[in-house]
């Protein structure tokens, strides 16, 4: 799903102009941009949680050389979802 895709789910289901329902997308990204870059947890009730980790500075190697390099300090995005959200998906396809 694409952004204007929700744009365009917003303006169906909610009767939001298109211009304010992109304006309001663009506004939900913003909010949570921020909050991960300073490094603050984003939760989605039923969803799921978006945090940043901090990974260490570490030694790897290039695949392709099989060369030692030194891998600088990062952070990283992940996202664990919700029992919500793992049951939801799940649900049409039982193993």
């Amino acid at each position: 799903m694409t952004k204007a895709e929700i744009v365009e789910t917003i303006y169906e289901r909610v009767g939001f102009s298109k211009k304010e329902s992109a304006e309001l997308v663009e506004t939900v990204f913003d909010v949570i941009k921020d909050a991960l870059v300073t490094g603050e947890k984003v939760k989605f009730s039923g969803f799921g949680n978006f945090i940043v980790r901090e990974k260490n500075a570490r030694k790897g190697r290039n695949p392709q050389t099989g060369e030692e390099i030194q891998l600088e300090a990062r952070r990283v995005l992940t996202f664990k979802p919700s029992l919500v959200l793992k049951n939801a998906l799940n649900e049409d396809n039982p193993e």
